[in-house]
């Protein structure tokens, strides 16, 4: 089979397994998560025969995997759609195969070992896998397994079909396919236990926040089809259209055709990604089940607003000289500078696991935003497939300790919120899979040196901002990389060390190897993806792997990046904030035992600088003031009422009109009622002959005869 063909049926086994489960499986739980990690077992079979065929490939960027097809007639021409392959989306194909993967059979165990976390989110009902009695006294034991089972697996599968067609299209309509399924998914995942009302706000609240700057990425694309006429990549970056776009100018605050087009499909990646201002969406989407925070966080969702940038990288740098920053450049260069550091102020002083989590989701593609921003565009991919492999390590782990905590509190009878790492500790004893594989995770996380993928891809954007002379930049993302490894260490130290803090930490177990060993083979790739990316001049062991992701993803641009020159400070810089925050982090939490003793819990932190009560406040209840107000009482009822309302009186007064000038008079009274009464008068009338004496018949008969004589007489016989 040809590498092409392929490429073309990678999306399809989940989108298969999706309608397979909701039409026929759906009873069937067993046999719908078999089908559902089949198919992202044969995706990522798929993915990894091409990722290695592409290996294979001497001069692969130059040369790549692409076949397209005619898809809508437009004039004397076709709009195409295709897959293409070169070495970012080979990369991009790899990571997101493996980590779909590790969720799909994580995704079992989680499931299906005693009480799935969230399910206190079924207000009213019992948890799974508790014993309840009823009014006759007899005991039952609730089901321990989710009732939306199948479900579950049916929109997970939707979910990958979304990343991979977005990560193998050769066009930006797609492209924005794959991008928009992602974006639903999003909002059945996230309010997935929708008895939950805080669940069915936060899923509204993404869906809602994302298509803001959906609608601007929309923009983008018509813009540039406008433009240029095509919507496929490779004639898009083209040297001559590249060119051109670069040179025309618009009116649109002095940017040029590919700064502003390049802004705006921007702001689709702001909305995606998290990124300030529309950041509010993502913590909330923790309410949603493990599995699904790690695939929004990690695997797919907010990855592909950075993919998307880097996939445009040329369009948004097209008019750049490689001096000055264009304006497009330093906006987003700001923006993911500013949300590095913003983020990570309010992870440090979060208690929810998950939360300072998905903070710190924000927080790191603020990194990669930044590194695009400033054009170091090797650096930026390079922390996007680190950062997706221990990320998901992190949020499955975290997944790992609220079964664990929730196990104990089912056995103990201990009411508590499973969540909040205040009642948590000592873990490290109890389930010690998942404390080694969360400490690498949060190593990765932290950039500690040497050992781990996170060291080497946040070491290589800071020395990027430093070697070109970005120093606001470089500043920024070191005080956040310093934030970051404080409160990693917060949470390593508040839930596994120490001694436990309640009953269900002391009663915690370890879960079962459905969910542990995705643990085991993502926390492999948070130590080892890093081994492929060392610099080559780096001391002492520079040189004895070759910097292969630098040479196989520059491929990518037209232009290979230069590697740039070993620089001590920023080498010098990584270790400082990664082992002085983490050690920081432990000297400051290693007594901490309540959330009094938290320093940190600064109402400014805590509430997250009242982002979402300035935007209720701002956008929410003048949004609800206009609809019930403005729209309701004044629109609908002033206006569209007042409108159906005259037309109802226009009409009662016409039918009332013609009811009696014209219906009763004419056609009841003229034509109704006369022809009744002229039927009754001649019937009256010749009723008189109808006497019943035949001598009476024959005068009546006679007289007719001469009658018809006379007439015949007149009128034809004397002619």
């Amino acid at each position: 089979m040809t590498t092409e063909t392929i490429i073309w049926l990678l999306p399809l086994p989940p989108l298969l397994a999706f309608f397979l489960i909701v039409l026929f499986t759906n009873r069937h739980k067993a046999f719908s998560h078999s089908l559902a990690v089949g198919a992202a077992g044969l995706s990522w079979l798929g993915s990894m025969l091409v990722f290695v065929r592409a290996l294979g490939v001497p001069e692969f960027g130059k040369e790549v995997f692409e076949s397209a097809i005619n898809w809508l007639p437009t004039g004397e021409t076709w709009l195409k759609i295709g897959v293409l392959i070169d070495p970012l989306s080979a990369a991009t194909l790899f990571f997101v195969a493996w980590t779909v993967l590790m969720i799909f059979v994580y995704s079992i165990g989680y499931h299906n070992f005693g009480q799935p976390a969230g399910n206190h989110d079924r207000p009213g009902l019992p948890p799974h896998g508790a014993t309840i009695q009823d009014e006759k006294g007899h005991k039952h034991s609730v089901p321990s397994i989710e009732p939306m089972y199948s479900r579950f697996f049916a929109f997970i599968g939707l979910f990958a079909f979304g990343m991979y067609t977005l990560v193998v299209s050769n066009n930006l309509l797609t492209f924005f396919i794959g991008w928009e399924i992602m974006g639903l998914c999003s909002y059945l995942l996230i309010g997935f236990w929708y008895g939950k009302e805080s669940a069915r706000d936060a899923a509204v609240k993404a869906f809602m926040t994302t298509r803001v700057g959906d609608v601007f990425m929309l923009l983008g694309i018509a813009f540039l089809y406008s433009a240029t006429g095509t919507l496929s990549f490779r004639e898009i970056f083209r040297p001559e259209m590249l060119h051109a776009l670069a040179t025309t100018a618009t009116p649109f605050f002095g940017l040029s055709a590919a700064g502003f087009i390049g802004l705006l499909l921007f702001i689709g990646t702001v909305g995606k990604s998290a990124q300030w201002p529309l950041h509010v969406w993502l913590p909330d989407a923790m309410e949603g089940p493990t599995p699904v925070s790690a695939m929004i966080h990690a695997a797919t969702m907010v990855s592909a607003g950075v993919y998307a940038v880097l996939r445009m990288f040329p369009l948004i740098t097209a008019d750049f000289s490689g001096h000055a920053l264009t304006p497009t450049m330093s906006i987003i260069a700001f923006i993911g500078a500013f949300t590095a550091l913003f983020a990570a102020t309010i992870a440090v002083a979060q208690n929810d696991i998950k939360r300072v989590l998905a903070y710190s989701t924000i927080s790191q593609l603020g990194y990669m935003i930044a590194a695009l921003g400033i054009g170091a565009y090797v650096a930026a991919a390079f922390h996007l497939i680190a950062h997706a492999f221990f990320k998901a390590l992190l949020f499955l782990g975290s997944g790992s300790v609220i079964h664990g905590v929730e196990h104990g509190a089912l056995h103990t009878g201990e009411h508590l919120d499973a969540n909040d790492m205040f009642n948590m500790g000592g873990l490290r004893k109890k389930m010690p899979i998942t404390f080694w594989t969360f400490l690498i995770g949060g190593f990765a996380l932290s950039g500690f040196p040497l050992l781990t993928a996170g060291f080497w891809s946040k070491d290589e954007i800071l020395a990027d901002a430093f070697g070109h002379g970005h120093w606001a930049v470089f500043a920024t993302l070191a005080v956040a990389a310093f934030l970051t490894a404080f409160y990693t260490m917060r949470q390593v130290t508040l839930t596994f060390l120490g001694e436990p803090r309640t009953q269900a930490a002391e009663h915690a177990q370890e879960t079962p190897w459905t969910m542990t060993l995705p643990l085991v083979v993502l926390a492999l790739f948070a130590v080892g993806y890093g081994w492929v990316g060392i610099p080559e001049d780096f001391p002492l062991i520079g040189g004895l792997l070759p910097n292969w992701f630098h040479e196989f993803v520059g491929g990518t641009l037209a232009e290979r990046p230069e590697s740039l020159p070993f620089n001590f400070l920023p080498l010098l810089t990584s270790l400082v904030v990664a082992l002085g925050g983490l050690l920081v982090g432990w000297l400051v939490y290693r007594k901490v035992k309540s959330p009094q003793q938290d320093r940190l819990q600064i109402p400014l932190l805590k509430n997250k600088y009242y982002f979402d009560e300035a935007y209720d406040f701002l956008f929410v209840r003048p949004a609800y003031w206009v609809s019930e107000t403005f729209t309701y009482m004044f629109m609908d009822r002033a206006i569209i009422d007042g409108i159906l309302h005259t037309f109802g009186r226009v009409a009662l007064w016409l039918g009332s009109f013609l009811r009696n000038y014209f219906d009763k008079p004419v056609i009841n009274e003229f034509i109704g009622d006369g022809t009744g009464n002229i039927v009754k008068k001649a019937g009256s009338s010749l009723r008189r002959i109808q006497v019943g004496r035949i001598q009476s018949y024959m005068l009546a008969s006679f007289i007719v005869v001469v009658l018809f004589a006379v007439l015949y007489y007149f009128l034809i016989g004397g002619v």
